[in-house]
C-alpha cells in the first residue's frame, strides 16, 4: 500500500504562473515540487493541492498531499530533501504521514486568506510584492459596515469569474459559499483583510476586496454589497484587486 504524505507549504508567488501545472516551460509551484519529488523518489508523483492559487498570489499555509511507494525515508528526511531540491521561493514547513483517505482538496473544511493593503501617500519599495498600494484615503468605517453583509451563507456569483483553466468554465455551477469570519484590522499604514470560508470561487477574494476598496473611496454607495449579492451581477461589483496583496494563510481539516 502506498504512503500518503501531507505537506504544508509556504511560497512567494511573485515569479510563478500560479499553483497548477500548465504548458511546458511555464513555472508553477506544483510543477517545481513535483520535479523535486521525482528526483527524490525516482517515481511519477502527482501532487494534490488544497486549491489553485493564481499567478502572483502567495501562501503561508498551503497544503498538499501525494502518494508514494517509498517507506524508507522518514517524514523529516522527506522535508529536508524537498527543501534541498526546491528554489528559494518555495519552502516545505511540515511533512507528515496521513491516512489513505486524506485528500488535500476534498478533505478541507475551511480556508483562510489575507489581503494586505498599504494605505499611505508613499509607496513601499521593500514589501511591494506583498501588498497593494492605495495612496488615497479610505473610509474604514464604510468598508467594515459593508463587509458585515458578506458573512454567512450567500450566493457569491457576482464576485467570481469564469476560470479559463477549467473545462466548460462558462457552464453554470454552484456559487454558494459560507463566510465564517471577515476581519479587518488596521496596523499603522497597513490594512489587513482576513476571510475564512468553507471554500472560495475563482477570484472571489480579490473581487470582494476590489469592491470594498470602491466602497472605501466612495465610488460605491452604502448598501452596495447587499444589492450586488441580491442581483448576482458581476458588472455591479468593483474591479479585481491585484494578486500580489493576497496570501493563503491556513487550510483547516
Amino acid at each position: 500500500m502506498k504512503r500518503n504524505i501531507k505537506l504544508t507549504i509556504e511560497y512567494d508567488g511573485t515569479n510563478f504562473n500560479g499553483w497548477q501545472i500548465q504548458r511546458a516551460g511555464t513555472r508553477t509551484i506544483q510543477g517545481e515540487i513535483e520535479k523535486a519529488l521525482h528526483k527524490i523518489f525516482n517515481e511519477k508523483i502527482t501532487l494534490i493541492g488544497s486549491g489553485r492559487t493564481d499567478s502572483g498570489v502567495h501562501a503561508l499555509g498551503q497544503v498538499a498531499n501525494f502518494l508514494t511507494h517509498n517507506t524508507r525515508l522518514s517524514t523529516t528526511e522527506i522535508l529536508n530533501a524537498l527543501n534541498a531540491n526546491l528554489p528559494e521561493d518555495i519552502s516545505i514547513l511540515k511533512s507528515e504521514d496521513v491516512p489513505q483517505k486524506f485528500h488535500a482538496q476534498y478533505s478541507a473544511k475551511r480556508k483562510t486568506y489575507r489581503y494586505c493593503i498599504l494605505n499611505r501617500k508613499e509607496r513601499c519599495s521593500i514589501q511591494r510584492d506583498f501588498n497593494t498600494f492605495i495612496p488615497y484615503k479610505l473610509n474604514l468605517t464604510a468598508i467594515q459596515t459593508e463587509a458585515k453583509n458578506l458573512i454567512g451563507r450567500k450566493d457569491f456569483r457576482a464576485f467570481t469569474a469564469a476560470n479559463p483553466a477549467e473545462r466548460n468554465a462558462s457552464i453554470e455551477k454552484n456559487t454558494v459559499r459560507t463566510i465564517y469570519k471577515f476581519q479587518i484590522q488596521k496596523k499603522g499604514a497597513y490594512l489587513y483583510i482576513d476571510i475564512e470560508a468553507n471554500g472560495f470561487l475563482y477570484k472571489m477574494v480579490r473581487n470582494i476586496v476590489g469592491t470594498l476598496l470602491e466602497v472605501g473611496s466612495a465610488k460605491l454607495s452604502k448598501g452596495s454589497v447587499k444589492r450586488i449579492l441580491l442581483q448576482k451581477d458581476r458588472s455591479l461589483a468593483g474591479s479585481t484587486a491585484p494578486a500580489k496583496g493576497l496570501c493563503l494563510i491556513k487550510v483547516t481539516y
